[in-house]
Formats: C-alpha cells, sequence, structure tokens
C-alpha cells in the first residue's frame, strides 16, 4: 500500500468507542450509583466523570466512554488495547512486560521504550473511585471513561494530561446471575494455541440489600519472539563466537555455544476481582478485593538484525523472565446527607511488585573497565520493584438543586517504592581470580516516599436552563525523601555487599484552576469551552544517591543535583461541540484544544553511570483537533469512526539534552516535534445486525490507523520516525437470549508494525572493542490472531 493510501485511510478513521456511540437528549442529573447497564432509554451510555451521572451530550467537557459491548466485541483486554479506541491518546503495545505507556495529547518529551510503563502521573487512572496504574484486566466492567484535559478540581490525584476511569459492574442484590467466557486462538509466527477465559457470579445475599460479585480469569498467549542466541553454560559459553563482521559465526559455532528457545514474550496471567455491595436507597458501600499476576519469559522487542536475527527473534544472551503482581484493597462509601449532598468516602491500597532479569552485558561492556578480555563475558540484572500506594478521599456533591451545584472535596495520597537490583557476571570472578562465589559485580537499593495532599472543589451556576458556568480549584502541597546505596561486591570480601548510603528529600506546593461554560443551541445540540490548568508534581528520581568523596572504579549513582526534579504544569484552552441530528440517526464530537507546557519534566541520565533520571527544563505547546460519530443509516447498520490531529512541540531550546553513543550531548530546539505520539490517528468501523430467525447474526469489521510516532524530540541524537501502520480487525458472532458463539481475526494482513524503541540508532550495530552492543531494541505489534470464543448468560 503507498503511504498517499495510507494516508487517505488514516484521515477516515475512526473507533469503535462510545463518544461516538452517544449523543443523546438531555436527561436529568443524579449523583446516585447508575444501574448496572448505564445506559439511558435511548441506549445512550451513561457516564460520571463530572462527579453526577449524565448522558454524553450533557457533559461538557471532552470525554470518551467505550461500553461493555464494544469492549467484549473489540477483544480490548487490558490498556494497551485501549489506544487505537479512543482519540486524543497513544498506548504502544509494548507487551505482557509492563503496563502499556500513555500519552494523552502528545505531553510527553520522554525517548520512546520498547518496554511498558509502570508508573505514570501524569494521568490519573481509576478502578472506580479507587487510584491506581496497574493493567487489571478489563473484564466485567460496565465502561471505560477517556477524559481528555487537567481534572484536578474534580479528582482526587491532580492529572496533567487527563484520566482513565475503568468503572466495574457492581453487585446486584435483586437477582442471581453469572457469565461465562471462552476464546481459543492462533498467533502468526507462533508454535503455541493461545486461550482465555472468565467466569463472572452475582450472588445475593439479602435480596435488595446485599451482594457478592465475583469475576475470575486466566489468560494464555503463546508468544511469538524467540530467543535464538541464550547461552548454554553462562561464563563458559562464548557469547559472541564469531567476529565483528559476522558476530554469531559459523553453524557449528552456534551448535557449541547457544541453546535458543521459542516464544518467549509469552503471557500466562490470573486475575480476579471480588466486590461485597451494601445498597440502600440513601446509602451504597463496595468492599472490593482484586488481584492480577502476570509472567512472561521475555520481551516483545527484536534486535532489528543486529546480529543477524529475524523479524520476530531476539538477540540477548538471557532468558529475561518477569513476574508481576498486583493487588488492591479499597471500601468506596457514599450516602445522602439531609438531602443537600451525597458524601462520598474512598479508602483504597494497592501494592504492586515486580521481579524480572535482564540481559545486562552490553551495559558493563560499555563502561570499558575490560571486560571483553574474558571471551566468556556476560551479565544479567536481577530485580525487584515494588510499588504500594495508600489514598484516603472524601468528597462531598450537591443534591439540593436549584441553579448552584457544587462538589468538594479533600485527598490524601502517600506512594512508597522500593527496588533492589544487582548485576551477575558468570564465570568472571574466578577468571580474574577473585573469590567471589555469588559473582556479584554491582548491586543497589533505592527507596522512596511521596506525600500528596489537596484540598479541591468546583462550583456551577445555571445562568439560563440552557447556559451553565462552571469554576473549579486546587490546593495542593507534596514532600518526597529518598534513601539509597550502591555497593561493588568483587572489591569487597565475600560475602558482604557493604553499602555506601545517602538520603534526600524535596517537596513544593500550589493552587491549579478551572473555568468551564457550555451552552445547549438545542436539547441535541451542546458547545462548551474549557480553560484550565493542571500540574504534575514533582519527586526524586529512583537512583541511589551518589556518597562524596566517590569511591574509586564503577559509580552508578545520583549526585545531590540529580537527586530532585520539580513539578510541570500546563495551561489548557479546549472548545468543543456536541450534536445528534436526523432522528439521532448521526451523533458526533468536534474540540480543538490549545495546551501550553511548562517546566517540562524531561529524561535526563547522571553524571555517574548514565542512568536516566527526571530533569526539568523547556517548554512545549500541543494543539490539535479530535473528531468522532456514530452513524445509523439504516436499522442494524452502525458505523462509527473519529481521527485526531495532533502538532505538539517544544517552543524553547533544551541544551545538552540526549545523550549519544560515545558520552556526547546533544541539544534540541525550539520547533522540534515531541515524541511518543502519532500527529495523525484513527479508525473506521461497521458493524451490522441482522435477525436469523429469533435470533441474530453481527458482522464486524474495524481498521484502525496509527501515524508515525518520533522516538526522540525532532529526531535529534539517533532518533528515528517509526512508520505509520494500518490494522484490520473483524468479527461474526450468532447471538441468542443464552449465549453467543464467534469466529474474530485481529491484524488480519499480519502488518509488522513497529511500536517503540529502546536507545537510538547511535548504539545500534555499535562495535566495542570487537564485541557487537545489543542495546537497541524495537517492540512489534502482535501478528495476525484468528480465533473462536463462546460467550454463555445466565
Amino acid at each position: 500500500m503507498s503511504n498517499s493510501a495510507k494516508l487517505k485511510i488514516g484521515l477516515l478513521c475512526a473507533t469503535m468507542m462510545s463518544t461516538s456511540l452517544a449523543a443523546a437528549p438531555a436527561h436529568a442529573q443524579s449523583t446516585a450509583p447508575a444501574a448496572a447497564e448505564d445506559t439511558a432509554d435511548d441506549g445512550a451510555i451513561i457516564v460520571s466523570a463530572t462527579r453526577r451521572n449524565t448522558t454524553l451530550l450533557e457533559t461538557p467537557i471532552n470525554i470518551a466512554a467505550i461500553g461493555s459491548a464494544e469492549l467484549a466485541s473489540e477483544h480490548i483486554d487490558d490498556m494497551r488495547d485501549l489506544g487505537a479506541f479512543t482519540p486524543g491518546i497513544t498506548i504502544t503495545d509494548t507487551g505482557p512486560r509492563g503496563a502499556g505507556t500513555v500519552v494523552m495529547r502528545g505531553l510527553s518529551a520522554s525517548d520512546s521504550s520498547a518496554g511498558g510503563n509502570n508508573t505514570d502521573n501524569s494521568i490519573g487512572m481509576y478502578l472506580g473511585d479507587v487510584p491506581l496504574y496497574t493493567d487489571f484486566k478489563l473484564i466485567d466492567l460496565n465502561r471505560v471513561e477517556v477524559l481528555l484535559g487537567p481534572q484536578g478540581t474534580l479528582y482526587g490525584l491532580g492529572t496533567l494530561a487527563g484520566a482513565m476511569r475503568y468503572i466495574p459492574n457492581r453487585p446486584d442484590p435483586t437477582a442471581f446471575s453469572g457469565e461465562v467466557y471462552g476464546r481459543a486462538y492462533d498467533v502468526a509466527h507462533s508454535s503455541g494455541l493461545g486461550y482465555s477465559g472468565y467466569g463472572v457470579l452475582n450472588i445475593p445475599i439479602v435480596r435488595d440489600s446485599i451482594a457478592f460479585r465475583t469475576v475470575t480469569g486466566y489468560y494464555n498467549d503463546p508468544g511469538f519472539i524467540d530467543y535464538p542466541f541464550l547461552l548454554k553454560q553462562p561464563g563458559v559459553s562464548i557469547p559472541q563466537p564469531g567476529s565483528a563482521s559476522n558476530p554469531m559465526g559459523t553453524e557449528a559455532q552456534q551448535d557449541a555455544n547457544f541453546a535458543g528457545k521459542k516464544d518467549l514474550n509469552y503471557e500466562k496471567t490470573f486475575t480476579t476481582r471480588n466486590q461485597l455491595g451494601f445498597v440502600s436507597p440513601d446509602f451504597q458501600a463496595y468492599l472490593t478485593y482484586a488481584f492480577q499476576q502476570t509472567k512472561t519469559g521475555g520481551r516483545q522487542a527484536t534486535g532489528a538484525g543486529v546480529v543477524g536475527e529475524g523479524k520476530y527473534e531476539a538477540p540477548w544472551r538471557y532468558e529475561e523472565p518477569s513476574k508481576r503482581q498486583s493487588h488492591l484493597l479499597s471500601l468506596e462509601m457514599s450516602g445522602n446527607v439531609a438531602d443537600i449532598a451525597q458524601a462520598v468516602f474512598t479508602s483504597s491500597y494497592t501494592k504492586t511488585k515486580q521481579r524480572q532479569s535482564n540481559d545486562n552485558t552490553d551495559l558493563l561492556l560499555d563502561l570499558d573497565y575490560g571486560y571483553e578480555l574474558f571471551p566468556a563475558f556476560s551479565s544479567y540484572s536481577p530485580s525487584v520493584a515494588t510499588q504500594s500506594q495508600y489514598t484516603q478521599e472524601v468528597r462531598l456533591v450537591s443534591t439540593h438543586g436549584g441553579p448552584f451545584s457544587w462538589v468538594l472535596g479533600g485527598f490524601w495520597n502517600r506512594l512508597k517504592t522500593t527496588s533492589d537490583r544487582q548485576e551477575i557476571v558468570p564465570g568472571y570472578p574466578a577468571w580474574a581470580g577473585i573469590d567471589r562465589p555469588d559473582e556479584v559485580e554491582y548491586a543497589s537499593y533505592v527507596d522512596t516516599k511521596t506525600d500528596e495532599k489537596a484540598i479541591y472543589g468546583e462550583g456551577t451556576f445555571h445562568i439560563t436552563k440552557e447556559w451553565q458556568v462552571t469554576g473549579g480549584l486546587r490546593y495542593f502541597k507534596y514532600a518526597a525523601d529518598v534513601t539509597g546505596g550502591t555497593a561493588l561486591p568483587l572489591g569487597q570480601p565475600y560475602p558482604q555487599i557493604n553499602f555506601r548510603s545517602r538520603s534526600g528529600s524535596t517537596g513544593d506546593d500550589g493552587f491549579v484552576w478551572k473555568f468551564n461554560t457550555s451552552y445547549n443551541i438545542t436539547p441535541d445540540m451542546m458547545v462548551y469551552a474549557t480553560y484550565s490548568k493542571g500540574y504534575r508534581i514533582g519527586g526524586v528520581n529512583r537512583v541511589a544517591p551518589c556518597v562524596v568523596p566517590l569511591p574509586a572504579g564503577q559509580n552508578l549513582c545520583a549526585l545531590p543535583d540529580e537527586l530532585f526534579f520539580g513539578p510541570d504544569k500546563v495551561k489548557n484552552a479546549e472548545i468543543g461541540f456536541r450534536a445528534q441530528v436526523l432522528d439521532n440517526r448521526l451523533t458526533f464530537n468536534l474540540s480543538g484544544f490549545y495546551i501550553k507546557w511548562q517546566g517540562i519534566q524531561l529524561d535526563g541520565q547522571t553524571v555517574n553511570g548514565a542512568i536516566g533520571i527526571t530533569t526539568n527544563g523547556g517548554a512545549a505547546v500541543s494543539k490539535g483537533v479530535d473528531f468522532s460519530f456514530t452513524a445509523r443509516p439504516i436499522a442494524g447498520l452502525n458505523i462509527r469512526g473519529n481521527y485526531s490531529y495532533l502538532d505538539a512541540h517544544l517552543t524553547e531550546d533544551v541544551p545538552d539534552l540526549l545523550s549519544v553513543a560515545g558520552g556526547d550531548l546533544v541539544s534540541v530546539y525550539d520547533g522540534d516535534r515531541l515524541p511518543g505520539s502519532a500527529k495523525n490517528s484513527g479508525a473506521l468501523g461497521v458493524t451490522y445486525d441482522f435477525p436469523i430467525g429469533a435470533n441474530s447474526m453481527v458482522l464486524g469489521w474495524t481498521a484502525t490507523y496509527t501515524g508515525g510516532i518520533y522516538t526522540r524530540p525532532g529526531l535529534r541524537g539517533g532518533g528515528e520516525r517509526l512508520p505509520s501502520y494500518v490494522m484490520h480487525r473483524a468479527n461474526v458472532t450468532y447471538k441468542t437470549d443464552a449465549y453467543e458463539i464467534g469466529l474474530f481475526a485481529n491484524n488480519i494482513f499480519d502488518k509488522y508494525a513497529v511500536t517503540g524503541v529502546s536507545n537510538d540508532l547511535t548504539r545500534y550495530g555499535l562495535v566495542n572493542d570487537g564485541i557487537v552492543s545489543r542495546y537497541y531494541a524495537r517492540s512489534v505489534a502482535q501478528p495476525r490472531v484468528i480465533g473462536i470464543e463462546g460467550r454463555v448468560k445466565f
């Protein structure tokens, strides 16, 4: 397909999301929890983004909502799948080792990555009213809401770019019900069969008052990335048996040194969410426990042929297993206060722990300590990282009626992280005559704590029935502490690992605000405008502090001015228009925005060890247009779509920001495009539902377009433009009242798409004393999937 043809498809692109599903006539606003299906009488999805239950047409902010039917039909299992179906955001598919990296409206100055991101404080992530950032599977959900733009005057978490809310189905005390779902599928370029399934059970305990709801699922994806160059015996086998021009050598040399494995980027995920609910006319309470564990054996990435590996092969010397466990325990309560307000209280604890190991050889060779003199030199780095979060939030939402309504809340959040890392060098200590049986070359630990407190609120006044104005304010304050240390065990008597440690702290406070107004031209047409300020708190870099004077030898640590970074802030101006016309057969949403970004939190690196850290500097703007629609020209035919255009670029020079091979620094400049997001994106989806006797058949096809993405600002310092791509998916489903069965296919034409890059082109193929570097990595999208699925409801 030509580039011009791809662009034309991109300009038509749209996605199956309920911003396009849903502008409906105005309905009375309510603060009560919505019904199980959360739909209006005409089928429009009800959302609660403004802390009141409204249809999308009544909601005067930029919001998209994806309903449960679309989540199921499009096989949207986790946040990595949402990017292609929500305008204004880019989420890279980097495999199961981490949650997806989310970029909203281009607000990212970070280099792209071939790995996922398990923390992101530029957006607010919620399960119900519980803030979190983990990739819990999107099962038994009522809907997903995506709010674009700062939301700090309505939500506990302060948000720089926006918020994503996963709204679960709640326990229903009126009836026993359940659901069983399963699918099996084939993945191109894989040697295994994939399967997944889940079950939902809703059990009334005291009719009309107390109920228990549980959902449990298992996901087994076979993977498709092979590791052909795994060392047979680390410390003995030769990682590069050939020359720099033919790194892997002859077939005989490969057989002598390597024991490859297939499909190491497999996913094995167990997930469960359990809710005990109490419901009465004036009070609701939900106690939730959720758990998820994901295991994988390697990255969903390749080395781009750096040592002769194929397009679905990785060049690394070690398996790179990862096990991530997430726990959530929460209590959500809401109740009527004297018919004046609804009080909402949320208390939660979340914890994520990830154990993983990575090939560390290239990092140590690049330090030029002479390790390459040991022909069998290699290294791997096991690590453990834990993140725990305690949250308390109290909110009052007015219910007294009249032209004035308000929201007032208080928020406290404590985030703790711990990380421990070792670098193992098999065979090297014995070869070098060092008594170190554990073969630990380097060790570090880092502990951080961040406390954030905030008071926030909004007030809305209806000047007329059609015209409202809203003002909001938030005061925030945070404090952050870090303690860490490093050790060089090769220079210490075994079994000692003595750390040189240091601590530090930082903090800040301030205000952000919001102004919004909307006007209903008719009951089916609304215009709205927002001008708001958002922020992202600063904090501490999760790097061990340097202890001065520095010891001789290897130092991987942060100097005092590298330990901390400050908040960054945005000013967001937006205008939008929503309407439904032609007797509800066409609904659409159009918005334009302009964002100024100051004090950007940038990727930097330490002087000692070139470890990645966050710094502040520069300014940028992000401006663009989002458009979505749904058309229902005839009974049963539904055409959905959206398109996003984004222009995000720097407006100030940032000297010496980027590091390249050899240690040189490269500046970026005013006008340089920001990395991580597509300038053009969207999708087009068509569904046709027609009767077969008393039952029905549903045919669906969706094409999604992702435009080219820059890996570094302005493509400087070895940055590159990832090619744009179009993906197609389809499904055929036969439905009855009791069950449904269907066929589905994703990435129908088996498109090979690069979704992210780690490191830069200056490090691709770099030769260090005859050893070819394998630093560079490219994450790739999942190849074609074809499968069968079934669902039974009772």
